[in-house]
């Protein structure tokens, strides 16, 4: 993680040192915000800038950082650790959109209680296209969403992809698993972070889909619940079935328009309650569990060692 250092003049309010990877930082951030700005007319440049995003260290394939913005408690055990992503598709504004303003809300009113993850755009490279040409794929022409290494994906995937979708370039999963940096870093995450849950923001179907352990919600606001089902190399496939994962798709109603303030609130306070009984009480239930049985079989060895048969003479 890069560091920023900064020397701030009360006075004036301006930066008087910083050193050169902060500079760099500052710059890449900087204009990272100045294209979403162009992009998404509810996302301002300054507003952007003012989440304070953390570079990853990664890239996409045309050089854009990968940004994250992590919130909760860093020192003490959370109760859940939950990453958030958005922008998996590039044609998919509100998804992205809506997590920009999720940050917000966790910036205003954050009980400190879960671990945050927070990636608004995981495909800058399709999003921050020329206006008006943003796309699904990535630089590369790649679903993300198809890229993730789900058992026997070097078979399944590109069959699925020639066989299901008869070569649609919208869901091309590329020429390997995991050929995409984009989709590479999302993995990296998975396994450091440590999540124990992961939220996909996507749209249009206006659903809830879900997949992996636990139990789903039944409804996110103005969402029902409803499956969708899962397609080698999907995220569904891969976080929630394979790694045992639980993932929660928020499909928004509309690719371009926002839902209203009521609903992104409800759909977020509801999502909140889904994560405390379905993914915190249940994995705390399994290790008081863990622990009765562990006490109970150091119990037994006990008493084992104490009633052992005398031998004979």
């Amino acid at each position: 993680m890069l560091i920023r250092t900064r020397i701030v003049a009360a006075a004036a309010g301006i930066w008087l040192c910083l050193p050169a990877f902060a500079q760099a930082e500052s710059s890449e951030v900087s204009d990272f915000c100045r294209r979403v700005d162009v992009k998404l007319s509810s996302v301002g440049k300054r507003e952007c800038v003012e989440y304070d995003l953390t570079h990853s260290g990664a890239y996409s394939n045309n050089d854009t950082p990968l940004f994250y913005r992590d919130f909760g408690p860093m020192d003490e055990k959370p109760r859940a650790r939950v990453l958030l992503v958005g922008g998996i598709h590039g044609d998919e504004y509100s998804s992205t959109t809506i997590v920009f303003k999720w940050l917000k809300h966790l910036e205003r009113h954050n009980h400190g209680e879960f671990q945050w993850r927070v990636v608004p755009v995981l495909n800058p490279d399709g999003l921050l296209r020329p206006p008006r040409m943003s796309q699904r794929m990535n630089a590369n022409g790649v679903d993300l969403n198809r890229n993730f290494p789900s058992p026997d994906w070097e078979t399944e995937a590109p069959r699925y992809w020639v066989e299901r979708t008869r070569k649609n370039k919208r869901r091309y999963p590329g020429p390997a698993a995991l050929s995409e940096p984009e989709s590479r870093w999302l993995v990296e995450q998975l396994d450091s972070f440590k999540p124990d849950a992961v939220i996909s923001i996507h749209a249009p179907h206006g659903i809830v889909d879900f997949d992996g352990p636990r139990v789903p919600p039944a409804r996110l606001g103005p969402l029902d619940l409803r499956l969708l089902g899962t397609y080698p190399g999907s995220m569904g496939r891969y976080i929630g079935l394979h790694r045992g994962i639980p993932l929660l798709t928020v499909e928004l109603e509309s690719a371009f328009s926002m839902p209203t303030r009521d609903d992104m609130e409800l759909i977020w306070d509801d999502t909140l309650v889904w994560i405390e009984q379905h993914v915190v009480l249940p994995r705390l239930a399994e290790e008081e569990k863990a622990r009765s049985l562990a006490m109970q079989a150091e119990a037994d060895a006990a008493n084992d060692d104490e009633v052992k048969p005398a031998l004979w003479p």
